[in-house]
């Protein structure tokens, strides 16, 4: 067998909502490690005490490790100058690191806040915010030898590149790293200046790649706003979008990526819109077939490259 540098690892909710349906897909994948984030519609820092108990029993029964918390912690639900939510996001950090030291789990993927929409989102005052919360956020991690992993995604590092390489310079920690997620660009303009330009996943990438321990795989194409609609992304299978998933991979493999490669589709489930449709059953064999095929999609783009 062929050596990989690089791992696999999912968000297995995306699969299904129960921790047995997660398990399930990354077997069928071969696949080894779960990027754990919402089980049974919660997230896994938020599941009461007894239910973890049972995650933790299912997750050492199946042989697979959960290598990733994908928090909400300063998500892009999260308000830049509010202190409740950076006071909800350090909760969430806190209940987080104990339950990862029992999963044996070094990463936890967190954000930098909303992105404004009604007022310009970087000003230096905002920033100095966010900074100052990040450094806090970071800390905590630092203490506990946790990797705080910053997405690019509709938050004030997603802004643009040179947004995020400002974060990394300023917070300047060896446990504030980035997960890159190839499908963000595709719906985010680049807020460096009017008029704005959409911004362009592969030049992201490059832009920040020697900070970059894990790939969030996911592709779509751009919709055009209407009248009554907003900027959207139609998700499709990686490869078939304008996140220009093949390019970034093929840069990271070229460049000697030996991080973690984390399905996100987004086809069947897309966590943000509740305004799903179908029968249970159907909905979550759906999801199911969907996940297990991205991954083998994954797969074998992966191959083609090597």
């Amino acid at each position: 067998m062929t050596h990989k540098p690089y791992q696999l690892s999912g968000i297995a909710d995306e699969a299904g909502p129960s921790l047995t349906t997660q398990i399930a897909a990354t077997k069928a994948l071969g696949w080894h490690n779960i990027e754990a984030r919402n089980i049974n519609d919660k997230n896994i820092h938020d599941v009461p005490e007894q239910e973890f108990e049972s995650v933790l029993q299912e997750i050492d029964e199946s042989g697979l490790s959960i290598d990733c918390f994908a928090s909400s912690v300063a998500n892009w639900a999260k308000d830049p100058l509010n202190e409740g939510d950076f006071d909800r996001s350090l909760a969430e950090l806190h209940r987080a690191i104990p339950r990862m030291k029992r999963l044996n789990t070094t990463c936890i993927r967190g954000m930098s806040f909303r992105a404004l929409k009604e007022s310009r989102p970087d000003t230096p005052e905002i920033e100095d915010w966010i900074v100052q919360k990040l450094k806090i956020l970071v800390s905590v991690c630092s203490d506990a030898g946790i990797v705080f992993l910053h997405e690019n995604c509709a938050n004030f590092g997603g802004l643009s590149w040179e947004h995020t390489l400002r974060l990394v310079e300023k917070i300047n920690s060896p446990n504030f790293r980035l997960i890159f997620d190839t499908g963000n660009p595709v719906g985010t303009f680049d807020r460096r200046g009017k008029p704005w330009q959409r911004q362009n996943s592969l030049v992201f990438f490059e832009q920040v790649r020697e900070f970059v321990d894990r790939i969030h795989i996911k592709d779509g194409r751009f919709v055009e706003p209407t009248e009554t609609t907003f900027n959207t992304v139609d998700y499709g299978w990686p490869g078939e979008g304008e996140g220009m998933v093949i390019p970034v991979l093929t840069s990271a493999l070229q460049g000697g990526f030996s991080g973690t490669f984390s399905i996100e589709p987004h086809i069947s489930t897309i966590l943000h819109d509740p305004g799903a449709t179908g029968s249970e059953p159907s909905r979550d064999q759906n999801s199911f077939d969907t996940y297990v095929e991205y991954g083998n999609r994954l797969m074998g783009i992966l191959e083609g490259i090597r």
